[in-house]
């Protein structure tokens, strides 16, 4: 069996089951330890890692079925699968990984992510200070996904006078500690924290990469910019339980929508393609900033006729109708850019 259709498989007998329970209890251990076991944790790594090396069209499917299964459980899992993926290609163009990479490679440790607050640099950040044999990482990481499941982080920090992007692997044992709850209404069960940084020393051989805040933010348009899997994943499942509910008007939902979200996933998908292909940054920008608020607004219309389907039960917290509705809206802000939110907002003020 390969490895889509076992994933597949998973998502239907585990996660899709037990959905609404992960996100009142959270994503737990053996969640991970499933992951894990079905090769996710190093579906990407070089096959001398004992990874799969599988191509992004797989990678993309991957996506989809987990976050259609679970959102909560995507969110954790996919903060690890990009930073993941991100070191796998170091380790291909022969960049020494430290230790803890590798063991990020070979499956055996999962990451979250603390790589978001460059986005808002200089207003918020997590500070780099240069030493002598290292670095110190000072601030608040806004978000991190799957607090307490983590072997480490990757954290990016900025050197604010050469306004140099600092990215490190940083274990929690390093003094990483939690700051004010977050009262999430959304993804309540992916363990979100903020999580303080109060001057952890980086040594050297933890840091995996170097580059100008330009440069980052160039690369960040591809993240903030297009409509990914998640969304496509999402929208799947919600098609499914309008099209499952005996009311033919709801099916007749279904039937318009199923091809209109075929059309965004196919146009979104070529897009990232051809921009990757084309070196990235602006590249056909406002093409892929429309696509991917229709994705956002098409979600937004389905998971409402989720809710106006099941009538007053789409509102109780054992419903998969309210379920999916807080996903959506978290999917809208979800890695956020300037951009996006102009484009949305315009969209909206029309």
């Amino acid at each position: 069996m390969d490895l889509v259709q076992k994933v597949r498989d998973y998502a239907e007998r585990e996660l899709r089951p037990a959905a609404l329970r992960t996100d009142r209890e959270g994503v737990t251990a053996r969640r991970i330890a499933e992951l894990r076991d079905l090769g996710l944790l190093n579906h990407r790594s070089p096959t001398e890692y004992g990874g799969l090396a599988v191509d992004s069209a797989t990678d993309r499917q991957i996506h989809e079925i987990i976050a259609g299964g679970c959102l909560n459980t995507w969110l954790v899992w996919a903060q690890h699968a990009v930073l993941a993926g991100r070191l796998a290609g170091l380790a291909g163009s022969g960049r020494p990984l430290p230790g803890l990479g590798r063991r990020v490679l070979s499956g055996e440790a999962l990451l979250g992510a603390g790589v978001s607050d460059v986005r808002s640099f200089p207003r918020r950040y997590i500070e780099a200070i240069r030493t002598d044999d290292g670095w110190i990482f000072d601030g608040t990481i806004s978000w991190v996904s799957g607090w307490g499941l983590h072997t480490a982080l990757a954290v990016s920090a900025v050197e604010k006078d050469t306004e140099t992007v600092v990215t490190a692997l940083v274990e929690p044992g390093a003094g990483l500690r939690v700051g004010a709850p977050l009262d999430l209404a959304a993804v309540t069960g992916s363990r979100t924290e903020r999580v303080i940084l109060d001057r952890i020393p980086i040594p050297d051989r933890h840091v995996i990469s170097r580059q100008s805040l330009e440069q980052t933010r160039f690369d960040d348009l591809a993240t903030a910019s297009d409509a990914r899997a998640h969304h496509f994943g999402l929208a799947a499942t919600v098609l499914r339980e309008l099209a499952e509910t005996p009311d033919p008007l709801v099916q007749a939902v279904a039937t318009t929508w199923e091809p209109r979200v075929a059309r965004l996933r196919e146009t979104a998908y070529a897009l990232a393609d051809e921009a990757a292909a084309a070196g990235g940054g602006r590249h056909r920008l406002e093409e892929r900033l429309a696509t991917k608020t229709a994705s956002g607004e098409a979600l937004a219309t389905l998971t409402r006729a989720l809710v106006v389907a099941r009538a007053g039960r789409g509102l109780a917290g054992d419903d998969t109708a309210q379920l999916h509705a807080r996903s959506a809206l978290f999917v809208l802000v979800q890695g956020q850019s300037p951009d996006v939110r102009r484009t949305q907002l315009a969209e909206l003020a029309r």
